[in-house]
């Protein structure tokens, strides 16, 4: 019986509860008397209010592949190494606040140009879950814990700019690593942590005729990269050319030998966090 204190006096159990105090029974050590005294009730724990989620007002704009709304606060954490070992799959297009039971500042959708939405959950609050935002650079919003499915994620990469190095650790354990080449000193590979969106097609023969992995990361300085590269996001994608590999010379993207980038399209789902580290 959870909570209630038991004490054993002259071969006797006593229990008993009050609305505001325990009485106990203790055995005089003289008389064999039995005598009551106080001890005061346990407070019961303090169980956090959850903020109510507001409703989202009309002509609030949706996240798209080109675009996230302005609003949303900064990850408090964009750096840390440590496992995100969870996603949020949303069951339907949901609000993004601005803090738990803050204001709406914009829809995240179920899908993202065809790419299904898994976004990685970085910090949990009563009630509520702060996701890593697509389409901006380090970047958080605040969602409903109601708002979707909640699946594991075991994956996790790194990328080291100063070894040009990628990383990839399973259950928190370093699985492999490559050289690969990163952008180049004015259109650097953004910094912090970001995660995979998903897998998109590509052109050309440099690209190996595989897939890139979308990243939610897009370029800090848009008008550092060539016009056609301006609205578009950070990549992982393989490269013909295995000289490139050691250096810094994309325009963002990471680029990784064929047979890496075809290990990396078969075993890694949306929702992977990639951090980037200097």
């Amino acid at each position: 019986m959870s909570g209630i204190p038991r004490v054993v006096a002259g071969g006797a159990l006593a229990l008993a509860v009050a609305a505001c105090a325990v009485i106990a029974y203790a055995e005089h050590e003289h008389d064999g008397v039995l005598a009551a005294r106080r001890v005061p009730a346990t407070a019961a724990p303090t169980v956090a209010a959850v903020p109510a989620a507001a409703p989202a007002p009309p002509g609030l704009p949706e996240i798209s592949y080109w675009r996230a709304a302005p609003g949303f606060p900064r990850d408090p954490a964009a750096h840390s190494l440590a496992p995100v070992t969870e996603g949020l799959r949303p069951h339907r297009k949901i609000a993004a606040y601005d803090a738990p039971g803050g204001r709406a500042r914009a829809w995240l959708p179920r899908s993202i140009s065809g790419m299904p939405v898994t976004v990685p959950i970085v910090e949990r609050r009563p009630g509520w879950f702060a996701v890593l935002m697509p389409s901006v650079n380090r970047r958080v919003a605040w969602v409903p814990e109601t708002s979707g499915t909640v699946r594991p994620l075991r994956d996790q990469l790194v990328v080291d700019l100063s070894e040009r190095r990628l990383t990839w650790l399973r259950d928190g354990r370093t699985h492999d690593d490559w050289t690969v080449a990163i952008g180049a000193s004015r259109t650097p590979t953004p910094l912090g942590r970001t995660y995979v969106m998903g897998r998109t097609t590509t052109r050309g023969g440099v690209y190996a005729g595989l897939d890139a992995l979308v990243l939610g990361a897009v370029p800090d300085d848009r008008d550092a990269v060539a016009a056609s590269l301006r609205a578009g996001h950070t990549a992982i994608h393989a490269w013909h050319d295995k000289s490139t590999f050691g250096r810094s010379v994309s325009n963002g993207c990471i680029r990784v030998p064929p047979k890496v980038q075809r290990t990396l399209l078969r075993h890694l789902p949306g929702g992977v966090v990639l951090t980037v580290v200097e």
